[in-house]
């Protein structure tokens, strides 16, 4: 995915989201989404999501996700967690009690209570969610 990303550069232009204007129909520059959507480069890596516990944060199945293992996680930030050895795709949340816990964004999905009988790792911080408008 990254290699295409390169190699096809995108031409980016202008596009009113209110009424067209006419001055604005060109091409500004170049864009390679690498540059635009990745920060760190050596520590960003693409994930793609399955299920659906994430929708109501606009996280849809087979969505790509921009992930970044710099970023130190805080409070609601959208995780890739490693639980047992499982990736799952959550929200760092922290009760009233300072507990923290991994938040689904679907109700049909229960949020994951974080303790010390299991082997929990964080592997990156989500930045930006690729997905098909239609």
């Amino acid at each position: 995915m990254r290699k295409n990303l390169v190699k096809n550069k995108v031409k980016l232009i202008s596009a009113s989201a209110g009424f067209p204007s006419p001055a604005e129909n060109y091409v500004e520059e170049k864009l390679n989404l690498n540059s635009y959507l990745i920060k760190n480069k050596e520590s960003s890596f693409f994930v793609r999501v399955s299920g659906d516990s994430m929708i109501n944060v606009g996280i849809f199945d087979n969505d790509i996700l921009i992930v970044d293992r710099s970023l130190d996680p805080k409070r609601q930030s959208i995780v890739i967690v490693s639980i047992d050895g499982e990736l799952v795709i959550k929200k760092l949340m922290k009760d009233q009690s300072k507990n923290y816990y991994l938040k689904s964004e679907n109700s049909n999905y229960p949020n994951i209570k974080l303790n010390s009988n299991r082997d929990t790792v964080i592997w990156g911080v989500v930045t930006y969610v690729i997905h098909s408008l239609s």
